[in-house]
């Protein structure tokens, strides 16, 4: 019972994957789909027009029954009047169990007429309601195709259009963005670096030196010319 029921499901598993693939095969492929529900629908129309046909043609023969009937009662009402002007009564007996009977007939005849005549029309309007629907099913697949087309190709459009874009340019441009920043980063390393060079700091230092003797010097010299111009101001007053 096991195995039974694990085979079963193995058996529900595959018919799963394959409609899976076929459901994939179908969605890339629409006109598969639509062949395959347009030759469906041709399958169910042909069935329907040999069952319709042998409802036509049971129709045709009861209308030929009915047709048939009547002539015979036509000539047994003709038979009968004849046999009762000419007083045969026995034979007039019989004809008239014969028109009875075929009245009957006649009567059952015409309700089974009236149904294949019912049959027959909803057959034949069936037929049409497919025949219809394959028209309209095939209009669809060419509409639906044809929109399918059209739509690949704006993609492919599209596609061209973003392989002409100029995201090349622009990452062009950032490279060289990067380089230009990495070159001044560069330069800034090497000032940086040279101002922490104890040479540089040296020479430097030496320059502060020389600008602070000079000032010295300089305010020396203004004291002095400062002391001199006053010893000449009191030489003059005295």
């Amino acid at each position: 019972m096991a195995s039974i029921n694990l085979l079963a499901r193995l058996g529900n598993l595959w018919r799963g994957f394959v409609s899976l693939w076929i459901a994939d095969v179908e969605k890339n492929h629409p006109e598969i789909a639509y062949e395959n529900a347009i030759r469906g629908m041709i399958e169910r129309y042909t069935r329907l027009k040999s069952a319709t046909a042998a409802i036509i043609r049971r129709r045709d023969e009861i209308d030929g029954r009915v047709k048939t009937a009547r002539n015979t009662l036509e000539r047994t009402n003709l038979d009968l009047e004849t046999a009762l002007s000419t007083n045969q009564d026995d034979l007039a007996m019989v004809l008239l169990q014969k028109k009875s009977a075929l009245e009957q007939e006649l009567a059952d005849l015409a309700a089974e007429a009236e149904q294949s005549n019912a049959d027959a029309e909803d057959a034949k309007s069936s037929l049409l309601a497919v025949q219809g629907e394959i028209g309209k099913l095939k209009a669809e697949r060419d509409r639906m195709l044809a929109q399918m087309k059209s739509a690949q190709a704006r993609l492919q459009i599209q596609a061209q259009l973003d392989g002409l874009s100029v995201e090349a340019d622009v990452q062009a441009l950032d490279r060289v963005r990067e380089h230009i920043k990495t070159t001044v980063a560069e330069a800034n390393l090497g000032k940086e670096l040279r101002d922490t060079d104890l040479d540089v700091r040296l020479t430097k230092l030496r320059q502060d030196t020389g600008q602070v003797t000079a000032r010295a010097q300089l305010e020396q010299l203004k004291r002095q010319r400062a002391a001199a111009q006053a010893e000449g101001g009191s030489g003059r007053q005295m």
